[in-house]
């Protein structure tokens, strides 16, 4: 069900069904070797009622344009739940170690919290400054040999987690793991920026999966593994999708060593871009109106402004006029993967008028029109034709081999990854500079009088 846009709504409601069954039968359903009930019922139970009461409310207020937000925040709690799990289960082990002694069995159990605490408080601290930097609190920040120092964190994380396996009375390393682990964090997403952010949100979701998989695997608990191991292994393709689709290498994500905004500031600031040209609404207007086709490049700034009902209206209007309209999907638009699909699906867009990159490509050569709802970063030609461009080598949307483009931008400030775009000043680029939504509201307006 969830393969399926129309679907996708039922499966999501299926599977909440599915693990709220599960967290019941877990609850009164439990027994452990002697044969005992789990106790703390009270505690059990608050604990659920403030985190559903918490979750619903954020769900039900967040604006589309905090989605990624939401989703960053979220994963990031779920990462902390398995590095606290992590440590508790360490200190109950640590206990059983001292009173008992150190047992062959004690090796998996090791192995299996060590990873869950490193993993987790990677993507716990990774999800906290995502979050800041997708809602602005926090910059873009590198220094020299950041990716150098990123590795020996994670390397010497890795020897304390061996370590620890082979001498578990050795308590303080679980700390080393936690402090390195929350470093490493910290110091690989810092420097990612633009629209590099996607790809990182993605593998923070796929580590918090395999995070809460060590969980299950601590606990015996087959929901909470088959659970991770779902996220996990969604996350991971996802992510090696999302690479693909930026040309970048999964190496790279992890140290690190791409993206950032200052360096793409540099680039773009440097270079003489002429002048630009602007439209008025009436000849978009007439130029939409008596176009064969017409294609729309969604973006951020469509979210932003939530203009995707006012856009599926134009679609409408502009289909009634015997106009071919479609709509480009760049797979990284937005803040997160999928963003621009969830924000035209909520409009009630119909998928089969959704192209992703590969097939919009392939149709801008047959487009009279381009229409660039806050789109910049994934139809900039530098991604071609700039060596020196921090965004060189990514796919993006070639829309200048279309008739005419226009770009709809509140003004010529640059886009997410901080760099000027050349497709602005190209001669068959047109600015059309407003809120999306008025632009789009007047717009449609203007065509139903031609």
């Amino acid at each position: 069900m969830l393969s399926n846009p129309a679907t996708a709504r039922k499966g999501n409601l299926t599977a909440a069904f599915g693990m709220t069954i599960a967290i019941i039968g877990t609850i009164f359903l439990y027994r452990n070797d002697e044969g005992q009930k789990l106790g703390n019922y009270l505690w059990i139970f608050a604990g659920l009622a403030i985190g559903g009461i918490v979750g619903t409310l954020a769900a039900k207020k967040v604006k589309m344009t905090a989605m990624p937000e939401m989703v960053s925040l979220f994963n990031g709690m779920g990462g902390a739940c398995a590095a606290l799990i992590s440590l508790v289960e360490f200190n109950h082990l640590s206990h059983e170690i001292a009173t008992q002694g150190i047992a062959v069995a004690h090796t998996g159990k090791l192995l299996v919290i060590g990873l869950g605490l490193l993993i987790g408080s990677v993507s716990f601290a990774g999800s906290m400054i995502a979050w800041g930097k997708l809602n602005g609190k926090v910059k873009d920040f590198s220094f020299a040999g950041q990716g150098l120092l990123n590795m020996i964190f994670l390397l010497v994380a890795i020897a304390a987690v061996i370590y620890l396996i082979i001498d578990p009375t050795q308590g303080h390393l679980i700390y080393v793991i936690l402090v390195l682990a929350l470093l490493y964090g910290i110091l690989f997403v810092m420097p990612i920026g633009g629209a590099d952010m996607p790809v990182v949100i993605s593998l923070l979701n796929s580590f918090t999966g395999v995070a809460a998989a060590f969980g299950g695997f601590l606990y015996d608990n087959k929901v909470m593994l088959t659970g991770g191991i779902l996220v996990g292994a969604a996350g991971t393709l996802l992510t090696l999708l999302m690479c693909k689709a930026m040309n970048r290498s999964l190496k790279n994500v992890l140290i690190g060593s791409f993206g950032g905004g200052n360096k793409a500031a540099a680039a773009g600031g440097s270079k003489e871009q002429g002048a630009y040209k602007e439209i008025s609404l009436s000849d978009t207007a007439m130029v939409m109106s008596y176009a064969t086709k017409v294609m729309i490049v969604p973006g951020y700034g469509l979210a932003v402004a939530q203009a995707q009902h006012t856009c599926h209206e134009l679609e409408k209007i502009l289909t009634e006029k015997g106009v071919e309209v479609k709509y480009a999907i760049h797979p990284v638009a937005g803040r997160m993967p999928g963003h621009m699909n969830v924000l035209l699906a909520e409009a009630d867009v119909s998928y089969d008028v959704l192209l992703e990159m590969e097939q919009a490509n392939d149709e801008f050569k047959t487009t009279d029109v381009v229409l660039i709802l806050g789109a910049n970063d994934v139809v900039n030609p530098a991604a071609k034709n700039d060596p020196s461009s921090p965004i060189y080598g990514m796919p993006i949307l070639e829309v200048e081999q279309a008739k005419s483009v226009i770009v709809n931008k509140r003004s010529m400030k640059p886009g997410y990854a901080g760099i000027e775009n050349d497709l602005f000043f190209q001669p068959k680029t047109s600015m059309l500079f407003g809120d999306a939504k008025k632009v789009l509201q007047d717009l449609v307006t203007e065509i139903k009088s031609v």
